[in-house]
């Protein structure tokens, strides 16, 4: 059988699970209670299946040094990556066609893929390898493959997928994609049998879905193709990247696969199957993944509680202390504190919405921000003041910068750091500091083999993070020189 190359679409800001899903931190790098992420756990599905070398990932340009640390940690047979990097999002479709695209050029179009989103769980792992299996049967015979999960309620959350005739032991037809029913239609399709839940994950040749797009979709394909033919691409170390090109990527039609190809397509199969999957699409399922206590309870942290039943309590790093409550979902983080009535934590949404038409930073960041280099966590802030905890990486280094509005005092606080001030070069061990006015050329690199911590003080009229003129930068951040 030809190559097997799982494809995950990491895509989507997780609205309904503020405020620890935020829009430079979405739902995929939230940590599970055995500490993994969901795209971790998405990751190791795909490398634990037979025949597979590579994987590619379709994720934003913003995301990508954070979806290569995720991998990192959990990458330890040297998987090779793939990453095609999105200016902005555009739909499943556009992401898949340029997945397929990027596949038949490298890896010919008799390879399949496997389109998995990497906000899923997925517990019974020897079931979907299983059901893999089955789907790339049917991929071979050119039939673009859905995942139908077998429902054990009347949801009314999500789409549903009706069967058509067998296609041999497995697969079937897909007569007809259903929208989110009411509840009493939800029941009908419990009771028929004759339905599934839509979980988007796909399997199928390279050559079919194209084919398909080419009928289907054929500007949307002759778009996505354009835009890869300007995209630039580097290969090192074990990985390709592609980044799309933003001019061309933005006439792309922003459209799902369903709508595009799945609905009107004569080629799509559905295999029916039991995962122990769940979308963890609020906080009420990931309430679910914990064991409750006698009244009800599940809490994350110390709490405190005094005749309080049926909550869900997310505070790592506070005390909470409760009286008198009852189904209720409380989720604290350093910046943002949530409390809804879980019966209606899908509304949760609505806050997230709300704080991005105020152009608030509680909708986009963190706290505690992820760089190519480390992080940092604002600590402080105020009137002409900002302080900041930094960690670079061993071996890693901050831009060639300058600043035109704020000074910076840095200090060691653990590890070693090298600091360049215009023409200068100099060591700083742990209590020593540097002070860098406004307009200097500076930069700051870790040459050590252990976390550099520092603090950073940041004083001046404008302390936005836009206040950075790049002149060199190790993770292309920093503008093209002019050519001569």
């Amino acid at each position: 059988m030809s190559a097997l190359i799982p494809c995950i679409i990491a895509g989507g800001a997780g609205t309904r699970l503020w405020p620890v899903s935020r829009e430079t931190q979405p739902k995929p790098f939230m940590r599970l209670p055995d500490g993994q992420s969901l795209l971790q756990k998405t990751f190791i599905r795909a490398c634990g299946l037979p025949d597979v070398d590579r994987v590619l990932t379709v994720t934003n340009r913003e995301v990508y040094f954070s979806t290569q640390d995720e991998y990192r940690q959990v990458n330890h047979q040297g998987m090779a990556l793939d990453f095609i990097l999105e200016p902005f999002g555009r739909g499943t479709a556009p992401a898949i066609a340029a997945a397929a695209l990027h596949s038949a050029r490298l890896y010919g179009e008799d390879a399949q893929l496997l389109v998995l989103p990497a906000d899923h769980l997925i517990t019974e792992l020897a079931a979907f390898a299983n059901a893999v299996r089955d789907a790339r049967v049917l991929a071979q015979q050119g039939w673009l493959t859905t995942f139908g999960l077998v429902p054990d309620r009347a949801e009314t959350g999500f789409g549903y997928i009706e069967q058509g005739p067998a296609l041999g032991e497995h697969g079937y037809q897909v007569a007809r994609f259903v929208e989110k029913p009411d509840a009493p239609t939800a029941r009908q399709f419990l009771a028929g049998g004759r339905h599934l839940w839509n979980a988007g994950m796909f399997c199928m040749r390279v050559d079919a879905i194209l084919a398909e797009l080419q009928q289907h979709a054929p500007e949307l394909l002759c778009a996505v193709n354009h835009c890869l033919q300007l995209s630039p691409s580097k290969q090192g170390q074990g990985e390709l990247q592609l980044e799309l090109d933003p001019g061309s990527f933005a006439p792309v039609p922003d459209i799902s696969i369903d709508y595009a190809v799945m609905e009107v397509s004569s080629r799509v199969a559905v295999l029916p199957a039991e995962l122990g999957w769940s979308d963890i699409g609020c906080w009420q399922a990931v309430r679910e993944l914990q064991q409750a206590d006698a009244s009800g309870n599940r809490c994350t942290g110390e709490t405190v509680l005094h005749d309080v039943s049926n909550c869900y309590i997310d505070s790592p790093r506070r005390l909470v202390g409760a009286v008198g409550l009852d189904n209720l979902i409380i989720i604290d983080t350093p910046d943002a504190l949530l409390i809804a009535d879980a019966s209606r934590s899908q509304e949760v949404k609505l806050i997230a919405q709300q704080l991005k038409r105020q152009g608030h930073d509680a909708c986009r960041l963190h706290r505690t921000v992820n760089r190519p280099w480390g992080t940092y966590t604002v600590l402080e802030e105020g009137p002409r003041f900002k302080i900041k905890r930094l960690m670079v990486r061993p071996q890693a280094s901050l831009s060639l910068q300058l600043h035109h509005h704020r000074s910076e005092h840095w200090i060691v606080v653990s590890g070693m750091a090298r600091v360049t001030q215009g023409d200068d070069e100099f060591l700083l061990g742990s209590n020593e500091s540097t002070f860098i006015k406004p307009g200097r050329v500076h930069r700051l690199t870790n040459p050590g083999v252990i976390d550099l911590i520092m603090i950073e003080v940041q004083s001046g009229e404008y302390l936005g993070e836009d206040d950075i003129v790049r002149f060199t930068d190790s993770y292309g951040r920093a503008p093209e020189p002019a050519s001569d």
